[in-house]
């Protein structure tokens, strides 16, 4: 038997934990598809039951409408035949007329409010669909991940066979997860947070405008309210899209592709040239999330620590290979010295390995850099 050092055990350990924080996660995100999916059945047979019941009341206040139209006609004719009626008779006419109104104010009233609390459920209703619909995907997201965790990372620790390497790898996951979060909470704090915070102030200024002014300038405050809730919206998807673009699991990746170096170069202020070659065509998700990543870490290496300001992004798809050229105009480095330090070039490599692939990177310092990845494409995968 085979002993199992400690480094080993220390990454397996890592890998087990974040195993069980994505199924935790999965199992919560299925809690919330399952409350929503309840409520939104709940909320279905209220909804039949009220538009049942506004029709019962249309039905009833178009009769009242009726009576009361006569009872004025008959009271209008008393007035004018005065002598020919008691004040007795004159009275109770009066008074019928004034009940049927009473009542037919008070089924128009009730019929509003049916109306509003309708209104109400549909909206719900809408927003529950999303709701499912966003968690089924986010679902189905985070079972690709629980694959590729118990699959693909697994094979990484395998690979990694030296005790010293694995300590080393494991130790900057750690690193680099702590960093991620780190990152995600000061764009979080700073930007969706803050916005949340400033929106509970302004509902509580909604209410005393409300109160104290009038209905125009609370109205002009809540329109000011969504806004700022839409920029928070806003800010959360940016966030989620950099952590996983869901146009990768949509669309495919050349798609994916194109809106990520569009966006990453408006955004780092770079000449940044995507040329797709073969035919566009759905991968198999495990090429097309290498394909991303292998990308996304070869730019972040060009913006980060080459200073580039050009940076040429090629892919070319056959039935039989993916090709893919990432080349910048940055300060280059020393590729010897920079593979033994580098996570991110270590990663990139795992990968590539896990995929029976072939990396070259050929740079020169002051003279940019030029990352070549080769993968075959397997049928079996």
């Amino acid at each position: 038997m085979t002993d199992v050092s400690p480094a080993e055990k220390s990454l397996d350990s890592i890998i087990q934990e974040m195993v069980d924080h994505v199924s935790i996660s999965k199992d919560e995100v299925f809690t919330i598809s399952e409350k929503s999916r309840k409520e939104h059945e709940s909320l279905e047979e209220e909804l039949v039951d009220l538009k049942a019941r506004i029709s019962s009341f249309i039905e009833e206040e178009e009769k009242l409408e009726e009576k009361v139209k006569g009872s004025r006609k008959r009271l209008a004719r008393m007035s004018k035949q005065f002598n020919d009626y008691s004040e007795a008779e004159m009275r109770e006419m009066y008074e019928e007329t004034h009940r049927l109104q009473t009542e037919l104010t008070v089924t128009g009233e009730k019929e509003k409010q049916l109306r509003e609390r309708r209104d109400d459920i549909e909206r719900r209703l809408r927003d529950l669909g999303e709701t499912i619909e966003k968690a089924e995907n986010l679902a189905g997201k985070i079972s690709v991940v629980l694959n590729y965790l118990n699959e693909d990372f697994r094979e990484v620790s395998e690979v990694l066979q030296d005790a010293r390497q694995k300590q080393e790898f494991g130790l900057r996951i750690i690193e680099a997860q702590e960093e991620e979060r780190r990152r995600l909470s000061r764009e979080i704090h700073d930007g969706p947070a803050q916005m949340l915070a400033n929106v509970l102030l302004r509902s509580d200024l909604v209410e005393r405008t409300f109160r104290e002014r009038s209905p125009e300038e609370a109205i002009l405050e809540m329109r000011s309210v969504k806004k700022m809730v839409r920029s928070s919206l806003y800010e959360v998807r940016r966030i989620i899209y950099d952590l996983r673009p869901m146009a990768l699991d949509d669309l495919g990746i050349l798609p994916a592709l194109r809106k990520y170096l569009s966006t990453a170069a408006d955004y780092h202020g770079l000449d940044i040239r995507f040329q797709p070659f073969g035919k566009e065509r759905r991968l198999d998700p495990q090429y097309e999330v290498a394909m991303f990543r292998l990308i996304q870490e070869a730019l972040q290496n060009a913006v980060k620590h080459a200073g580039a300001s050009r940076v040429d992004v090629k892919v070319e798809l056959t039935w039989r290979t993916i090709m893919i050229i990432v080349e910048d105009d940055g300060s280059g480095f020393d590729v010897e010295e920079k593979k033994q330090t580098s996570f991110g070039l270590m990663g990139m490599s795992e990968r590539i390995d896990m995929l029976d692939g072939e990396l070259n990177i050929t740079s020169v310092p002051d003279a940019g850099t030029k990352v070549t990845i080769k993968l075959p494409i397997k049928k079996d995968i």
